[in-house]
C-alpha cells in the first residue's frame, strides 16, 4: 500500500534517519509491486523541506535504498504506489502547499468536479501533477483560506464536501505544519495508526526504531523525548498503538496532546467498492500495495 508516517517530536527538533524502500518486502521481492516514489518532508526551524524522488523501474535506486537523516520538530514520509498520475516528483508525495505537508492514501474519482470546484475558490494554481491525492491538498488548502487560514475548519469543510459530492474509496492521509500533525482514516478501506509514544518507548529506554513493510524511521534522541506517531501500519511492538476509527479526525499538538473526534460519518456518501475501481487503481489498492494518487 500507499505507506503513509508521520512522527511528531514536540517543541524541540530531534534527528532521525528514515530508510524508505529497504524493508522486507524488497526490491528482490519480485512477486510484490515495485513502489513509484518515495520522499520525505520535515519541518526544521519552521520551514518545510521536501526530498523526494520518482522510482519508476528502480531508475533512482541509491535514493531508494539511501539512509535520510533528516532534522527538525516534524516528519512526513511517504512511499507511492500510483493509482492516477504518471512518474514523476510533481506527483510525488508529500506535496507542500502554504507552509504545510501532505501525503494520502487511497482513490478519490469525480476529478473533473474536484477541479471545477478548485477554479471556484480560486486554488487551480495550486494543483502542479495529475494526482487525485495533491487536488485533494489543494481543497483543503483553498478552504482553509477560505476560513480565514483556520486549518481545522478548512479540513473538515473540504472532506466533508469531497464526501458529499464525489466517489471514494479511501481518503487517508498525514498533513503537517511546523507545530502540529494531523491524520485522518475515511472510510474503513484501509487502516491507520496513531502510538503516543512516551520516552524510551513504553517505559524501556529505548531509542525509536520503528519499522512497517517499507518505511523504517530511527531516532536517538526519542530514547529521552516523548513523541507521537501516524502509520498505515503497527511499526513495531508496543501494545499503545491503536487504530483511528473510520470518520476520525485526529490532531497532535506541539505539546504532543493528541485529540481525536469522528468528523465524518463512518461512510462517504458515494462509497466506492473495490470492483469499481479502473484495473490499475484496484490493482494498487492490494492490501500489499494499496495505492494512492
Amino acid at each position: 500500500m500507499c505507506r503513509l508516517f508521520g512522527l511528531h517530536a514536540g517543541a524541540i527538533p530531534v534527528a532521525a534517519t528514515f530508510w524508505l524502500v529497504d524493508a522486507p518486502d524488497s526490491l528482490a521481492a519480485q512477486s510484490h509491486r515495485n513502489p513509484d516514489g518515495a520522499g520525505i518532508g520535515v519541518f526544521t526551524d519552521g520551514r518545510p523541506i521536501l526530498d523526494k524522488q520518482p522510482l519508476a523501474a528502480w531508475d533512482d535506486p541509491e535514493f531508494a535504498l539511501a539512509a535520510h537523516e533528516r532534522h527538525g520538530t516534524t516528519f512526513v514520509a511517504h512511499v507511492r504506489y500510483a493509482s492516477t498520475g504518471g512518474h514523476s516528483v510533481v506527483n510525488t508525495h508529500p506535496f507542500e502547499q502554504d507552509g504545510r505537508l501532505f501525503a494520502h492514501n487511497g482513490v478519490v474519482q469525480g476529478l473533473a468536479e474536484l477541479d471545477v470546484r478548485l477554479a471556484e475558490l480560486g486554488a487551480s494554481g495550486l494543483v502542479l501533477g495529475e494526482t487525485d491525492s495533491e487536488r485533494i491538498f489543494a481543497l483543503i488548502t483553498a478552504e482553509s483560506r477560505q476560513h480565514g487560514d483556520d486549518l481545522a475548519a478548512g479540513l473538515v469543510a473540504a472532506i466533508g464536501w469531497i464526501g458529499d459530492r464525489l466517489p471514494v474509496y479511501s481518503l487517508n492521509f498525514v498533513l503537517a505544519t511546523a507545530t502540529d500533525l494531523w491524520a485522518l482514516r475515511w472510510p474503513a478501506a484501509h487502516e491507520l495508526y496513531v502510538l503516543e509514544r512516551p520516552a524510551g518507548g513504553n517505559g524501556t529506554g529505548r531509542a525509536l526504531d520503528a519499522v512497517s513493510d517499507r518505511i523504517r524511521a530511527r531516532s536517538e534522541h526519542l530514547a529521552d523525548s516523548p513523541s507521537v506517531i501516524i502509520a498505515s501500519e503497527r511499526m513495531d511492538d508496543d501494545p499503545g498503538w491503536r487504530s483511528l476509527t473510520p470518520g476520525e479526525l485526529l490532531h497532535v499538538r506541539a505539546d504532543l496532546s493528541v485529540r481525536g473526534r469522528t468528523a465524518f460519518p463512518v461512510e462517504p456518501r458515494h462509497r466506492l467498492e473495490l470492483s469499481e475501481l479502473e484495473p490499475a487503481a484496484a490493482a494498487s489498492q492490494h492490501p500489499r500495495v494499496a495505492g494512492c494518487g
